[in-house]
């Protein structure tokens, strides 16, 4: 009895320290059940918690339907070794859901998915706003893209996305923007490539806050520099009704259909990004795309060259500046997020590993499959429009292009040469 008691003591404490109060009471009780036949220890404990939640976010059914169905074909053991025995066919399970092309066309049912009110604020700081890309680093080839976040916190609610692990439930203009875009100090005869998309999306805010205003001016204050701004959104007005620097591009993050309704909540969809893309290009504003991230699923390899095969008949090489590839790559505290969440999602349904920087990933074969296929499909760009890799190894661009930059200087002076100074 004391022993029991001992453990029902434990149970209760590992409760606390996992995702067991964010689970249904139906699921609670199955793995409560569990947790004191078995005797599981708080590793076992929260691994089985974890995997419970997951197969709900992925619509495969539930722990308890697999456990049951699975334990009938268990020959009679001892406590120990049949929790040994099921814990290890439960991980084989989870591992063949993830290395399999997960079927988005489906299943998930598309239940819209509501971020948390968001309070906007306006606020003057001493934070500084400019840096390098956070990944850069000499262990993946870089193109040295500094960034500007202008705004902090994003609107819209893309499953894999970092950001929601950075802020509170609040969206911060800089009052300090002008000052701070004017303190930044450049080399005058140096190009910069400055991003606008690191903390929140770059066009979903418009002209708010007088942001874009004064971005826009410091592109004109600094012509050596490529300014960009990077979106899911449609909402160019701003652009449609003022004359825009010739050194700013807008870039499209793009992604399948699927993708898009089972990941990217809140975003405009796939025509939509193409439509605005198009209209900007007919004024003369420079467009790119950006392929960020990829995801290994049921179809990808029609349906991302449909995207291609869509881009190569609307645009014409001289309106395009660049386009990037880049797979999904997760921190761990957005995983954790994700499952907080626990929203109908398929992104943690893969195989992890770490890239360089310690971030989980997909395996690198997998991404060199996906990154040739979408090389080859921009065929008639090579050479004309600057095609790139992001956050990837050198190895992964000589699989997959067959070529590599043999520094990220290089690198940096390729992009200058082949985007502002073309």
């Amino acid at each position: 009895m004391t022993g029991n008691t001992g453990f029902q003591t434990n149970l209760e404490s590992f409760q606390g320290k996992t995702l067991f109060p964010s689970l249904s009471d139906t699921e609670q009780r199955f793995i409560r059940v569990l947790a004191s036949q078995y005797r599981f220890t708080f590793q076992e404990f929260r691994q089985v918690v974890e995997i419970c939640r997951d197969l709900s976010m992925w619509r495969q059914g539930s722990l308890e339907a697999w456990w049951r169905d699975d334990r009938r074909l268990d020959e009679p053991l001892s406590g120990a070794q049949s929790k040994k025995r099921m814990l290890g066919r439960l991980q084989q399970y989870v591992s063949q859901l993830k290395g399999q092309e997960k079927p988005y066309s489906q299943a998930i049912p598309l239940t819209p998915v509501r971020k948390p009110a968001l309070k906007i604020y306006s606020q003057k700081s001493d934070k500084k706003i400019h840096g390098m890309c956070p990944v850069a680093s000499e262990k993946t080839v870089c193109c040295n893209l500094r960034t500007i976040d202008a705004v902090q916190n994003c609107m819209y609610g893309c499953s894999y996305c970092s950001i929601q692990t950075f802020y509170q439930d609040q969206i911060t203009f800089d009052d300090s923007l002008v000052s701070k875009l004017n303190d930044i100090d450049l080399e005058p005869d140096r190009f910069y490539h400055f991003g606008t998309g690191q903390a929140s999306d770059s066009l979903v805010w418009g002209n708010r806050n007088g942001n874009l205003d004064a971005l826009c001016q410091f592109a004109r204050d600094h012509p050596k520099v490529l300014l960009e701004f990077k979106t899911k959104s449609d909402n160019i007005s701003y652009f449609l009704d003022h004359d825009i620097p010739g050194n700013v591009v807008c870039s499209w993050s793009l992604n399948t259909a699927s993708v898009i309704e089972n990941e990217e909540h809140l975003t405009v969809s796939l025509e939509r990004r193409v439509a605005a893309a198009r209209q900007l290009a007919d004024t003369g504003v420079k467009v790119a795309f950006h392929f960020h991230p990829m995801i290994y699923y049921r179809g990808w390899d029609d349906d991302y060259p449909e995207i291609v095969s869509s881009l190569l008949s609307q645009f014409d090489v001289g309106e395009v500046l660049f386009v990037s590839f880049g797979s999904v790559t997760l921190i761990k505290p957005v995983i954790k997020k994700i499952r907080e969440q626990g929203n109908p999602s398929r992104i943690l349904q893969m195989d992890f590993v770490s890239d360089p920087h310690g971030k989980l990933t997909y395996p690198d074969e997998t991404k060199v499959l996906m990154f040739r296929k979408m090389y080859d499909s921009f065929r008639p760009w090579h050479g004309k429009v600057l095609i790139y890799l992001c956050m990837e190894k050198p190895e992964i661009w000589q699989q997959a292009f067959g070529f590599v930059y043999s520094s990220n200087q290089q690198f940096e002076r390729d992009f200058a040469k082949r985007t502002l100074f073309r």
